[in-house]
């Protein structure tokens, strides 16, 4: 579906520095939840750009489509931006996956910095930051390095909110909204105010989200009979706020904020009991832990807090060789619990700086672009007795270089980054480590020293591309870019449980070595090093406009040298923490499902190793979407993507998604708007070892909003349904897939006024 919509506020991010963009036809109608593309800026690039000239795919969520699509997490919230998927770790994670990679090849920013949270480190984080009062969220589909570091390898979300006040203005105004969602009882509040007078200009936003437990179709295990209709561990309470104050002038604009975000959610896939008894688990904030220290139910969840502050300087008109100066900062204090049993197995931690500084040189020769220079510290530390990975420390400096030129009706677009991360581990966290493992019923110990020197990578990244207006309606773009990624600390040194996810992680830096014929085996370090990843990556895109069309077509091909990829070794481990078997006790003489997992192949004692590996990959893919516009008040959208990765070796990456298509019916009148939609999901059984076919399905949607003009104001009423035929759907790109499917039928209401 087309995602650049409605934009508001934008005229000082909206100027063409030197370059118009394409002249395209003007005459087909604009309904309320939507917007030509070719006006919408990419504020990710510091040339503010337009999407359309852009030579590397681009997709902006703003205005009503956005509102229209906001859900509990970022991954939720972007699923159906046509070459993006979700991880779904249950509703209340999920990451962005974009054309079959997430984790650290995908940078999420807020306000162009990273949000230097532990999202990139296990599926079950949430990425901490709230799209309900985002102004526009921009996906730059394919490598977006040269901008963003190495972890950009993939591509790059862009949540862009007002908080850093820069726009000018003399009055007061913003939004205020509700919705309260059937399938979960959430009710979500937000706010969002400006205001200003003679340059001085202030900024204030606010939400509180809480859910129940979720609804589901049928059973949550794949597989059981048990049809109890909820999701146990699904809740969310969360709340935060964002306040920034600034200066804004034609030449100088200078802005500083503060904002917290706190959240406890649960964990799914892990609870033991009933879930009746979870309604009261909110009546206060410490009732999750009492709930379970009186054994009515194992309640395993999440518990965030982080606090981020933000400040830019922005010199412009300047005379000389450069002429804007752009400076950003952010500092990022973050703090992640995973709680079991009442008590705090793990703790993440996560103090981040980045500094940004970018110059815009006066043109020269018919070239304009910038130059900028970037640095990054990352303090990450993992306490508690069920860590799997050491604290690290990690240090990335860059040089970035972009350049335009227009010749004619082609836009030429090249750049350049060199990136050097260092990255120093403390191996206290492997002395005296002692693992336990089993595999049919052999068990071998073993007490290695592990020692790991500090890393370093070097990492060049370059990119060339061509924006060309073959006429009004037509443009053709083509880009190639090579790029280098550094491995991140978790997927070189992770070793030990991850309660979350009941798994055994390893890092690269270990193997797993079994002796022939034997079932048993050990984890020793790896002998030879690991190594960065080289991906060459081309996009031809085209975009056609007309008086009833509007369409884009897109094909990629990546190559990745020395792909990491997480991978199940199809061997397990024993837990040796205890929690199951203090469990077993607390449960004992009950009636509980946990016999039924011990019926399996493994009971739960036994946990999935699964290994950080390296190995060429080849990943390609399509992306469609096409707007028909029939007549002033009905209109079809349509999409469709898909994306195939195979290993060197013959077999599939793990946890692709399917192939998707989807459809919907737009209809509009004076103040009503309607929308009727389906989208189907293939069934994906182009799979990895070890994983299992996914069963496709089809989700039904349908929307109404109604537009109320009071005063000056405006009041919107929505309703809509999501799931409408309460269909079972798990997502395949999910670790937990086979014990969280997607929630059911859900009816959505609310209100919102714009002031």
């Amino acid at each position: 579906m087309f995602t650049a919509r409605k934009t508001f506020a934008v005229s000082a991010i909206s100027l063409a520095l030197g370059l118009s963009s394409p002249t395209l036809a003007q005459t087909k109608p604009t309904q309320k939840d939507e917007q030509d593309i070719e006006t919408v800026v990419v504020t990710a690039s510091p040339l503010n750009r337009k999407v359309l000239e852009s030579a590397t795919p681009v997709s902006v969520i703003v205005g009503e489509d956005l509102e229209s699509r906001i859900a509990p997490t970022l991954g939720e919230t972007l699923k159906n931006i046509p070459g993006v998927h979700s991880t779904y770790f249950g509703p209340v994670s999920s990451s962005p996956i974009i054309r079959g990679l997430d984790g650290p090849r995908i940078k999420v920013l807020q306000n162009g910095l990273d949000v230097s949270d532990a999202s990139r480190v296990g599926p079950d984080h949430i990425v901490s930051t709230e799209t309900s009062n985002a102004r526009q969220i921009e996906v730059l589909r394919g490598p977006a390095t040269l901008l963003y570091g190495s972890g950009a390898i993939a591509g790059v979300v862009n949540v862009v909110d007002d908080r850093l006040p820069t726009r000018q203005l003399e009055k007061i105004e913003g939004k205020v909204s509700y919705l309260h969602d059937s399938v979960s009882s959430e009710d979500l509040f937000n706010v969002n105010v400006d205001g200003g007078k003679n340059g001085f200009v202030w900024h204030f936003d606010a939400f509180d989200r809480e859910t129940d437990n979720y609804d589901i179709p049928g059973p949550a295990e794949l597989g059981e009979e048990d049809d109890s209709g909820v999701l146990e561990n699904s809740f969310i309470d969360a709340n935060g706020f964002n306040a920034g104050i600034g200066w804004a002038t034609d030449s100088f604009n200078a802005a500083f904020a503060f904002g917290n975000l706190e959240s406890e959610y649960g964990i799914p896939g892990h609870a033991h009991g009933h879930e009746d008894e979870h309604g009261d688990e909110h009546e206060g904030e410490e009732e999750h832990d009492e709930e379970h220290e009186e054994g009515e139910e194992e309640v395993i969840f999440g518990r965030l807090n982080q606090d981020r502050y933000q400040m830019l300087f922005d010199w412009k008109n300047l005379d000389g060789m450069f002429t804007e100066v752009r400076f950003r900062n952010a500092y990022t204090d973050y703090q992640h619990s995973e709680i079991e049993d009442g008590e705090v197995g793990t703790t993440f931690s996560n103090e981040s700086l980045e500094s940004r500084l970018w110059a815009k040189h006066k043109i020269v020769n018919g070239w304009e672009g910038v130059i900028g220079i970037d640095y990054t510290n990352s303090d990450f530390e993992a306490l508690g007795e069920e860590a799997f990975t050491p604290a690290s420390e990690t240090d990335a400096y860059s040089l970035f270089v972009l350049e335009e030129k227009k010749v004619g009706d082609v836009l030429y677009q090249l750049g350049a980054r060199y990136e050097y991360t260092e990255i120093s581990v403390d191996n206290a966290f492997f002395e005296h480590e002692e693992h336990e493992e089993e595999h049919a019923g052999e068990e071998e110990h073993h007490d290695e020293e592990i020692f790991f020197e500090d890393e370093d990578f070097s990492a060049i990244s370059l990119s060339a591309g061509a924006v060309w207006t073959l006429d009004d309606d037509n443009i053709l773009a083509f880009n190639f870019a090579h790029s280098q990624r550094a491995p991140s600390a978790a997927e070189v040194f992770s070793n030990g449980l991850h309660i979350a996810t009941r798994t055994f992680e390893l890092g690269a830096g270990f193997d797993i070595e079994q002796e022939q014929d034997s079932d048993e085996y050990e984890i020793a370090t790896r002998t030879r090093s690991v190594k960065k990843e080289v991906s060459n990556n081309l996009d031809l895109t085209y975009h056609l406009t007309s008086e009833h069309v509007e369409a884009t077509f897109s094909v990629f091909y990546n190559q990745v040298g020395d792909y990491l990829f997480q991978q199940n070794s199809g061997l397990f481990v024993e837990e040796e923490h205890g929690h199951e078997d203090e469990h077993d006790e607390e449960h004992e003489g009950e009636e509980d499902h946990d016999d039924e997992h011990e019926g399996e192949e493994h009971d739960e004692e036994e946990l999935p190793i699964f290994i950080t590996r390296q190995q060429d990959a080849d990943i390609y893919g399509l992306e469609i979407e096409v707007d028909w516009h029939f007549n002033d008040n009905l209109r079809l959208e349509t999409f469709a993507d898909v994306t195939r990765a195979e290993l060197s070796d013959g077999q599939n990456v793990p946890r692709i998604p399917p192939l998707r298509f989807g459809a919907e019916l737009h209809w509009e009148e004076d103040s009503w708007h309607a929308e009727i939609g389906a989208t189907y999901y293939g069934k994906q059984d182009d799979i990895a070892e070890f994983e299992t076919v996914t069963q496709g399905y089809t989700l039904v949607n349908a929307s109404f909003n109604y537009y109320l003009d009071i005063g000056e104001n405006e009041l919107v009423l929505f309703a809509r349904g999501n799931n409408l035929t309460d269909r079972e759907a798990r997502v395949h790109s999910s670790f937990i897939k086979d014990d969280a499917p997607l929630p059911g039928r859900s009816i959505v209401v609310g209100a919102r006024m714009n002031f």
